[in-house]
């Protein structure tokens, strides 16, 4: 057997009672199952729908409750918005499961985690509608994190990120990376629902494509996303977590994918009109799912 390497203090960071530095959690507090959230207040929407609450935690953007739903064990937690507080949540969570904080060294025996996402999102397509739910297959990333860590593609991903950075001008300081969501997640949780390519911005405003008052070095961005296809590929929607949860969630062994719930429509301008019950709607939905999976 290979000899597994001790993790340094500084590598691995724990808190004086032995907690994962930035969640504050404990091995042993954090089920099978993760849902993340970007907003804290989420977790409380998802966890009012648990029959039993075993465990609630908090420390900084990051809240955490566990508990069950029938013999379903489940955390949900909130991440913050955007991929470098997903690059926390995922390398903690997998610390939390796969390393002995005892010894810093990795277990022998590796867990594999569900982690799903549900969040809310803006489609980029004049057919999806507002008010939908739609399941990420893929997502293209604008933002850096993966570029940090090793990754490999099969040559039909390697193709289609190939194809969507060509479609950006050379003046364009793009370098996009692609995630892909769990196989067996996606057949399991996503089956009979909307599926497509998702973007993930590091950012809500230009990175989006938004004007607003800054001017934009990127005036054609959203026509990019809008118009790109590849063999019946296209971008459906764009969001600030979901590529970064699947390149981490791969590299480090786990299932994730990612719920988008539609507010909003880009090609159209419209704006859901009831977003609380909406969501609320959809999580429950999502919860289903996952208990009956």
């Amino acid at each position: 057997m290979p000899v597994m390497n001790r993790i340094s203090e500084t590598d691995l960071i724990l808190n004086a009672d032995g907690s994962a530095y930035h969640l504050n959690l404990l091995p042993g507090e954090v089920a099978d199952t993760v849902i993340t959230v970007g907003d804290q207040d989420r977790v409380e929407s998802i966890s009012k729908y648990f029959d039993e609450i075993e465990l609630k935690k908090a420390k900084r953007e990051f809240v955490t409750h566990t508990g069950r739903i029938g013999k379903k064990r489940i955390t949900v937690l909130s991440t913050g918005i955007g991929t470098d507080n997903i690059d926390i949540v995922l390398n903690e969570l997998d610390a939390l499961v796969n390393i002995d904080f005892d010894t810093r060294i990795p277990n022998r025996e590796l867990k594999q985690l569900d982690i799903i996402r549900i969040g809310t999102s803006g489609a980029v397509q004049k057919d999806i509608a507002v008010d939908s739910l739609l399941v990420s297959e893929a997502a293209f990333g604008l933002d850096p994190l993966m570029h940090y860590y090793q990754q490999e593609l099969n040559t039909d991903e390697s193709q289609l990120l190939a194809q969507f950075k060509a479609a950006f001008p050379d003046s364009y300081s793009v370098s996009p990376y692609f995630a892909a969501a769990g196989k067996s997640l996606l057949e399991r949780l996503g089956n009979g629902l909307s599926k497509g390519i998702t973007i993930t911005a590091p950012g809500f405003y230009a990175p989006q494509g938004r004007q607003v008052r800054a001017n934009v070095k990127m005036p054609d961005l959203m026509d990019i996303i809008q118009n790109f296809n590849s063999r019946g590929h296209r971008i459906t929607n764009l969001e600030m977590e979901t590529a970064g949860i699947y390149g981490l969630a791969t590299v480090l062994g786990h299932q994730a994918i990612s719920f988008n719930i539609i507010l909003a429509n880009r090609a159209t301008h419209v704006f859901s009109e009831q977003p609380a019950q909406i969501m609320d709607h959809y999580i429950r939905e999502v919860l289903e799912r996952i208990t009956k999976s």
